[in-house]
């Protein structure tokens, strides 16, 4: 297996074979948001320097991105060179294992971006494909398939999805008045941009305050964009959604999970009319009413979310910051100034040194007309 690319190898060949590997990058991102439990993948099949095959893992993960390489190329994939962002599955799950489907295609040699962190995988699939006389090149762009594939990574090494905290405030931090409003601090154009966030996700959660209040849809709301596959996360340790409210009503179309507590009150009643509406309750036994949100990131993992869109209000972003569990921020601001009696949109966290300070980098700065969007990662 070769780990480490040559600094000799010819320049004019690398560029070709970057090329094909960032096309294959590019096909993996389509599927982020639509493909989860399974890793985002994506597959170009080149012989004689001519693309005879493309493919990316489909909506629920299957099928995967080789088998629909591999199925487009046809008889074409005899003697070619397949370049996959992720190392091929070596097991038997719902469809066969990918080694063996381009094995049996007659597939010459492929190109790896990154090793799969599955125990089932992690470097089987590069062996069974030696064994079998394919050649095999690991590491081209593996930074780059690494990071789009960060929160599949996170959920089998971790046990905790990727998490995009996204606000939207005021120059000042705010995200409502004294009152409450908050329709609408920044402009249409960042609100669509809003939906295609949701679209890279696989879920996107809230606090029961912000299911109250505003009494949100949580759907991406784009054209040609498919919401049933979709999980809407509601943290509502004293249940407090309401039967009558959008989520509910819209439970048995759109999937709703919502986390609570035994706490001290009885909820079994309300439990059994939310789950008439095809609302999924998780309940952690606790005599207080409030969720640990270690654990419900745990419950996420779980149930096959890799990665998850926050769009709380101020104190479950303190939480999520306190906990050390944000990785992504995308952060909206509005040319406007609210003031000190304006709501927070970050609680308090506490911090009495500025080393003790959550601290990120920036990747991207976007203007949406007077608006801008942030996009920072954790240091």
């Amino acid at each position: 297996m070769k780990t480490n690319r040559s600094k000799n190898d010819n320049n004019a060949v690398d560029l070709v074979c970057s090329t094909h590997m960032g096309a294959a990058l590019n096909l993996a991102r389509r599927g982020l948001g639509n493909v989860w439990p399974n890793p985002a993948v994506g597959c170009v099949i080149v012989k004689n320097n001519r693309v005879v095959g493309r493919g990316w893992t489909k909506p629920g993960g299957r099928p995967h991105a080789e088998t629909e390489a591999l199925k487009s190329a046809g008889r074409e994939a005899v003697g070619s060179t397949a370049y996959v962002t992720l190392e091929p599955c070596n097991h038997f799950g719902k469809t066969p294992p990918c080694t063996e489907a381009l094995i049996c295609a007659g597939v010459k040699k492929v190109v790896v971006a990154s090793l799969d962190p599955d125990e089932r995988a992690s470097g089987k699939g590069l062996k069974r494909l030696e064994d079998a006389g394919v050649i095999v090149d690991l590491g081209m762009a593996r930074s780059e398939a690494n990071t789009i594939n960060q929160g599949y990574f996170l959920s089998v090494k971790n046990f905790r999805p990727f998490i995009t905290l996204k606000i939207a405030t005021t120059l000042d931090g705010k995200i409502a008045t004294r009152n409450g409003e908050s329709e609408w601090i920044t402009g249409e154009i960042s609100r669509k941009a809003v939906h295609k966030l949701r679209e890279s996700h696989d879920a996107v959660m809230v606090g029961s305050g912000t299911a109250l209040i505003d009494n949100p849809s949580l759907t991406c709301r784009l054209p040609g964009v498919e919401n049933t596959h979709k999980l809407r996360v509601v943290l509502d340790g004293r249940l407090r959604v309401p039967e009558n409210g959008v989520l509910a009503q819209t439970a048995k179309e759109i999937p709703v999970l919502i986390f609570t507590v035994s706490g001290s009150k009885d909820k079994s009643e309300k439990i059994k009319r939310l789950e008439s509406l095809g609302i999924t309750i998780v309940i952690f036994e606790k005599n207080d009413e409030r969720l640990n949100i270690k654990d419900v990131m745990t419950e996420i993992s779980s149930r096959g979310i890799t990665r998850l869109l926050v769009e709380g209000g101020g104190s479950l972003a303190a939480s999520l910051l306190a906990n050390d569990l944000v990785d992504e921020l995308a952060w909206f601001r509005a040319p406007s100034i609210m003031g000190d009696d304006g709501l927070s949109s970050i609680a308090k966290l506490g911090l009495d040194k500025l080393e003790n300070m959550a601290t990120f980098s920036r990747q991207s700065l976007t203007i949406f007309g007077d608006d801008s969007l942030e996009i920072l990662t954790r240091k």
